[in-house]
């Protein structure tokens, strides 16, 4: 019997079918390999809050040690939440874990991380070795930035603060009046170590040095030395300058040559950021301490996140003023930071000789600023930005003062500024804000089941188009 052409011809439409199947089924697990596989994404929300910006990924990139972010959350977790974890865990390719737990139902292990059970609050727990940071996110979504910031800090290790010696500075150990040993501990309890630094000595500024201190010298620094310095801020290192007072006397003792140069102002290296500190005293009648009107107590500070927020009364000891030199390098950007409270009542006293008296032909009106910071962008190369913060009194900070008022508080948060080695910040960022559409289980996977089959269902439709038309 001769075989059949049509069963043939069926036979061979039947296999054709098959394999279609079979490489549309392949072709749809290839490209959802490769979508999870590769780092290539499209994000559509407003914010792009799904996307890890360039500066997060070489931080990540460049982790030193595994780092875990657990979130508390009571509750369902919100998905933009659960998306940002996957993508830090996506990127680290397993440097980074991570969980969202809720206090209520895991007491026992949320204990372990401190006061975290409460049903209010949304934190985030991020450590490396023996380093913790805690986020907390309860007013407004997490961000990228504030992540971050703490996986860098974490990651570090412990900062090292050098003290510049060898000019007559305040001693970092000294537990006098006018020591420094108060400070340093302060600083160990925030994780940094602190050293001191004579660059006669050691000519170059170390590479670990997270924040150079400059405490109150009484004498000049060397040419070389200054050059060493400004060489160091120009590849984007950080410094606080603690310019000490100049020296008073009465109309009846004169002032020796040797007195006038005390305490310099070390404009020679300030001058190329832009500021000048006076040869003045700056008075406020009004608010000072004690019954020293050089002695200015200030709430006046320009608002700054981390440098001036919540912060009560400063007080320092015979500043000077700071002015703003008219010719600077257009991309520093400068911006005083305390100022004296008193706007009729303060001035900078040119008169040495300590007659207190309002000159407007020679004196500062206030209110006078005190405190300035000098930031700068570098916008190409790998520098990092430099960081400048000036003070024109070390005594705030000494064993004397340290524990009054705010002054600790500032001097803590200047140091941690200044020491900041994270990513570029996003400047004039909008704020996040988590739009979702909130779907039931049953239209997940309906939804699921869809996106499933249409590959397959539109690839049969093209087979049947084809097979008909024959």
């Amino acid at each position: 019997m001769a075989p059949n052409p049509w069963n043939f011809f069926q036979f061979k439409k039947a296999a054709f079918v098959f394999v279609c199947v079979v490489l549309s089924f392949c072709l749809w697990l290839g490209i959802n390999y490769f979508a999870y596989l590769l780092p290539w994404q499209w994000d559509v929300t407003r914010a792009k809050q799904h996307t890890l910006r360039a500066g997060t990924c070489a931080v990540i990139k460049n982790l030193k040690q595994d780092v875990k972010l657990t979130a508390f959350f009571a509750g369902s977790p919100p998905k933009y939440l659960e998306d940002l974890f996957k993508e830090y865990t996506k990127v680290s390719h397993g440097k980074i874990t991570t969980e969202i737990i809720d206090p209520i139902e895991q007491i026992g292990y949320a204990a372990q991380f401190g006061n975290v059970i409460n049903v209010k609050e949304h934190k985030v727990f991020v450590s490396s070795g023996r380093q913790k940071k805690e986020i907390d996110f309860t007013e407004s979504p997490l961000s990228q930035e504030q992540l971050t910031n703490a996986i860098v800090r974490v990651n570090e290790g412990k900062r090292r603060v050098y003290f510049l010696t060898g000019h007559g500075e305040y001693d970092i150990e000294s537990k006098d009046d006018q020591g420094l040993n108060t400070l340093t501990r302060l600083l160990d309890s925030n994780n940094f170590e602190s050293s001191r630094l004579m660059l006669a000595v050691a000519g170059e500024i170390p590479k670990d040095c997270s924040v150079l201190i400059i405490a109150g010298p009484r004498n000049y620094l060397t040419k070389q030395e200054n050059e060493i310095i400004e060489a160091y801020l120009e590849k984007g290192g950080r410094a606080l300058f603690l310019v000490e007072n100049v020296i008073v006397t009465t109309p009846d003792k004169p002032l020796t040559p040797e007195e006038v140069g005390k305490n310099p102002s070390l404009n020679e290296i300030l001058n190329q950021w832009g500021l000048y500190v006076e040869a003045d005293v700056v008075v406020d009648l009004v608010s000072h301490a004690g019954q020293d009107v050089g002695s200015p107590a200030t709430k006046n500070y320009v608002k700054h996140e981390a440098l001036t927020k919540g912060l009560d009364y400063t007080f320092y000891v015979r500043p000077r003023s700071i002015s703003v030199l008219k010719e600077h390098r257009s991309t520093i950007k400068l911006a005083p930071i305390v100022l004296t409270a008193s706007t009729k009542e303060s001035w900078g006293e040119s008169d040495r000789t300590l007659k207190v008296h309002f000159d407007e032909t020679k004196d500062r009106p206030g209110p006078v600023p005190i405190a300035y910071v000098v930031f700068e962008d570098k916008k190409t190369g790998d520098l990092a930005d430099t960081r400048l913060i000036v003070f024109t009194d070390a005594d705030f900070l000494s064993n004397a003062y340290i524990d009054q008022y705010s002054n600790a508080q500032i001097g803590l948060n200047v140091i941690n500024w200044l020491a900041q080695t994270d990513y570029k910040v996003f400047v004039d960022q909008e704020k996040i804000k988590v739009e979702r559409l909130d779907l039931t289980s049953q239209q997940k996977h309906i939804i699921a089941l869809i996106l499933f089959f249409m590959p397959v269902l539109i690839a049969l439709a093209g087979i049947m188009v084809w097979l008909k038309s024959r």
